[in-house]
Order: structure tokens, then sequence, then C-alpha cells
């Protein structure tokens, strides 16, 4: 019934839903009717996202509704490698609802899958209002996720290289970002890769950045 709400933006029916039944802002909601496994609502408004079925300020709008009937901004508990809303904002390219767990107190340390922290994946898809956002909140720049043993850094200009066309948003732009706050472009991966190993000649911008 609440993803039946959420995917056609019934904003007065989730309301009504909520408050006759409060523990509803927490409970797992399937992805579809093939995919049964469940996620707290907050992650799954970020799916309709990613999906399409709403975009990010509709996204936003029903998030605000979740929250404001009690919804855990960091979804369930803190484990590790398990996305929390905000890592799955983040990765799901739901950047404005990203940004508004932000303001309502998520965690922006957490690490979920692959080890990769919010900042890491908003720079692997190329969202650069969110970059800033968590830099502004004092996000670790130099934080190496867990499986990969990369920086944020690392993540963007991969994301842009090998994420496939459908993901090359503003990656550049996140680049610039993290070495203004001081990222340091010469540390490598669990390989031993640098960021500038991945460019190629065309790469003109990110060569003049991280040469």
């Amino acid at each position: 019934m609440m993803r039946t709400l959420i995917m056609h933006k019934d904003y007065e029916g989730i309301r009504q839903a909520l408050a006759q039944n409060p523990a509803l802002a927490n409970e797992g909601i399937p992805f579809d009717e093939n995919n049964t496994t469940k996620a707290h609502p907050l992650h799954r408004v970020c799916d309709g996202v990613f999906s399409h079925t709403l975009t990010d300020q509709e996204g936003v709008e029903i998030a605000r509704i979740f929250l404001a009937h009690g919804a855990n901004v960091n979804g369930y508990t803190l484990a590790a490698g398990q996305d929390t809303p905000l890592v799955a904002a983040a990765s799901l390219h739901a950047e404005q609802v990203g940004i508004l767990y932000i303001e309502n107190g998520a965690d922006i340390h957490h690490a979920g899958c692959h080890g990769g922290t919010a900042l890491h994946w908003a720079a692997w898809v190329g969202r650069d209002q969110l970059v800033a956002r968590l830099i502004r909140e004092h996000a670790n720049i130099h934080q190496l996720c867990t499986e990969f043993r990369s920086t944020p850094l690392f993540w963007a200009v991969h994301g842009l290289k090998y994420g496939g066309i459908a993901n090359q948003y503003h990656q550049t732009e996140c680049v610039r970002l993290l070495l203004n706050a001081g990222a340091d472009k010469t540390v490598p991966n669990l390989n031993g890769t640098t960021p500038f190993e991945l460019l190629e000649e065309t790469d003109r911008e990110l060569i003049s950045l991280l040469g």
C-alpha cells in the first residue's frame, strides 16, 4: 500500500496512512512486485528518483512527510557495508533528497556499499551540489573506501571514466571541489593506481587539474 502511495505521489494519502499508523514511517517497503526485498521508506524514495518514477523534488516532498511523522533519517541500524538513506540518495542520483537528509541530521560518515561514504558515492555519480554540501559539513575527503582503498577523488574520476554514459554528470566539478578542499591527488587505490592514471589524452580538463 505505502509503495503505491509513494509511486503515485499521493502526498495526502501518505500523510493519512502515517497519521493512522506511525510505525509505517520506519516499516520496510518492497522494491516491487517481483523483488520483495524490503528497505527503509527513506531509501525507497531514492529508488523512485533513480527509476525516474519521482523527480528529485518530488522525492524531497515525500521524504519530508516521512521525516515529519518520525522516520529515522539514518534508516535502521548503522551497520558497516549497509546503505543508510543518505548513502542511497548519494548513489542513486537523489541529490536534493540527500541534502534534505543532511539537513535533518543524517550521519555523513557512515560507509555503505563497497565501504563508500555518501561523499564517495556523490563523487562517483557526479552530483556536485551534494559533494559541496558534504564538504561544508566536514565529511572526510581523505577517507578510503574499505573495498578498493580509494578516496572520494579517485571515485569521482572512476565514475566519469568507467560509470558509463548514463553516469556522466558533474564529476569534473566534483574533482575541482575536492581538490579545493585539500584532497590529495597522489593517493593511489588498492592496486597502486592514482586518479591521474585513469585518464586518457582527451581528458584535458582533468589532466590540467590532476597533472
